[in-house]
C-alpha cells in the first residue's frame, strides 16, 4: 500500500525514510509540539517551499533545464489569490477564481516560454528566462492599480480561514482551535497531496523520458521522443505547481507583494535548496526545504545564545554575533555541499547502496 502512495518510489534508505517520517511528523504536529506563532510561521514556509522546490527539481533535476522563470509562477499564483480575494467579496468563490486564473495565466505563459525558448542551448535559455521573470516583476511593482505596486495587496480569506474563527471554544490540548489552525493544516495537507502528485508524475513513463531527455537529448529525439513537446509540459506542470505553491503562500500571510513572492532571492533560496537535498529526487525538495528554512529561521537566535555565552572571550563573541548569520548560514551550504556533493538523499542512497552491494 506504502509502495502504491509513493508510486513506487520508496526512500531506499533507512536513515532517510527515518528523516522524512520525522518531517511529516513535525509538520503534522507543529501546532501542539512547538507552540507560538514564530514555529508556526516556519513550518508554513517549510511546506510552501517544498511545494515549490519540488517542482523546480521537476525541471532542473529531472529533465536539466535551468529557468531563472520559476519565481515568476510563484508570484502569479500569489497575486491571483491577492487581486481576487482584494477585488472581490471575501469567501471560497474569490479564493478559486484567483487560483483558476492564475493557473490559466501561467499555463499560458509556460507554454509560450516553451515554444519560443526551449530550443535554445544552455545558457542562453537561462538568460531569457532571467529576463522574463525580471521584465513581470518590473510589470508587478508599476501596475499599482492591479497589484497594490510595492506596497503590495492585503486581503482577506473566507471566514472559516480567518484569526477571528473559532471552531471550538474549549482549547485541545492548550492549542486554540481557530481559522490560523485551520489554514494551517490546508496548506499540510494541500502540499503532501501535491507532493505526492509529484512523485507520482516523475515515476511514470513520462517521467522517464524526461530522465532519458537529462541524460542525452539527441539519443532520446532519435529514438523518437518529441523532446520539444516533452521539455515543454514538463515546463507547463512544473509552472503550475509553482502556482499552487505561491497561492499557499497568500493564503497563509493574507498579503503579497513584489519583494514576497517574486524577490530574485527566493529564487536563489530554491537552488540553494536543490543543491543541499539532491536534485532529481523529490524527497531532497522535502529534506531540503526542511533543512534550510528551520536554519534560515532558527540561526540568529541560536548565534545569539553562543555570542551570550561567550561573552568573556569579545573575539569570539564577535564572530557569533547574530549579524554575522549570512556568514554563518554560507559557511553551512559550502560544508553541506562538500560532505553531500549529491545533496542529503543522493548520499544516503549511496550509502545504503554500497552497503547493500558489501552485504551480498
Amino acid at each position: 500500500m506504502l509502495n502504491r502512495v509513493l508510486s513506487h518510489d520508496l526512500p531506499r534508505s533507512r536513515v532517510l525514510a527515518v528523516l522524512l517520517v520525522a518531517l511529516l511528523v513535525a509538520l503534522a504536529l507543529t501546532p501542539f509540539v512547538f507552540p507560538g506563532v514564530k514555529a508556526l510561521n516556519v513550518a508554513a514556509k517549510v511546506l510552501v517551499f517544498v511545494v515549490l522546490v519540488a517542482s523546480f527539481d521537476l525541471l532542473l533535476g529531472y529533465t536539466g533545464i535551468v529557468s531563472f522563470a520559476h519565481t515568476m509562477f510563484f508570484g502569479i499564483g500569489a497575486y491571483g489569490v491577492a487581486i481576487a480575494s482584494s477585488r472581490m467579496e471575501p469567501g471560497w468563490g474569490a479564493l478559486f477564481a484567483g487560483i483558476g486564473v492564475s493557473l490559466l495565466l501561467s499555463l499560458v505563459l509556460a507554454v509560450a516560454i516553451g515554444l519560443f525558448s526551449l530550443r535554445v542551448r544552455a545558457i542562453f535559455f537561462s538568460m531569457i528566462t532571467l529576463a522574463v521573470a525580471a521584465a513581470f516583476q518590473t510589470l508587478a511593482s508599476q501596475l499599482s492599480e492591479f497589484t497594490g505596486g510595492e506596497d503590495g495587496l492585503t486581503f482577506k480569506m473566507p471566514a472559516v480561514l480567518s484569526p477571528g474563527f473559532q471552531l471550538s471554544e474549549t482549547p485541545f490540548l492548550g492549542v486554540a482551535l481557530d481559522g490560523r489552525l485551520l489554514t494551517y493544516y490546508l496548506l499540510f495537507f494541500v502540499a503532501l497531496f501535491l507532493l505526492l502528485a509529484m512523485l507520482r508524475v516523475v515515476n511514470s513513463p513520462f517521467g522517464r523520458v524526461l530522465q532519458a531527455i537529462r541524460e542525452n537529448e539527441f539519443r532520446a529525439e532519435a529514438i523518437g521522443y518529441r523532446v520539444v513537446v516533452y521539455r515543454t509540459t514538463a515546463s507547463v506542470l512544473s509552472a503550475l505547481f509553482a502556482t499552487l505553491a505561491g497561492a499557499m503562500l497568500a493564503i497563509w500571510l493574507r498579503y503579497n507583494g513584489p519583494d514576497t513572492s517574486l524577490s530574485f532571492e527566493i529564487m536563489l533560496d530554491v537552488l540553494l535548496i536543490v543543491v543541499i537535498g539532491g536534485m532529481g529526487t523529490i524527497y531532497g525538495a522535502a529534506i531540503g526545504s526542511g533543512i534550510f528554512v528551520v536554519a534560515q529561521s532558527y540561526l540568529q537566535d541560536l548565534l545569539k545564545i553562543g555570542s551570550d555565552a561567550t561573552a568573556g572571550l569579545p573575539w569570539l563573541s564577535a564572530l557569533l554575533s547574530p549579524d554575522r548569520w549570512l556568514l554563518w548560514l554560507g559557511l553551512l551550504f559550502v560544508l553541506s555541499v562538500y560532505y553531500f556533493p549529491t545533496g542529503v538523499v543522493g548520499r544516503l542512497r549511496a550509502v545504503r547502496a554500497r552497503t547493500a552491494a558489501r552485504g551480498g
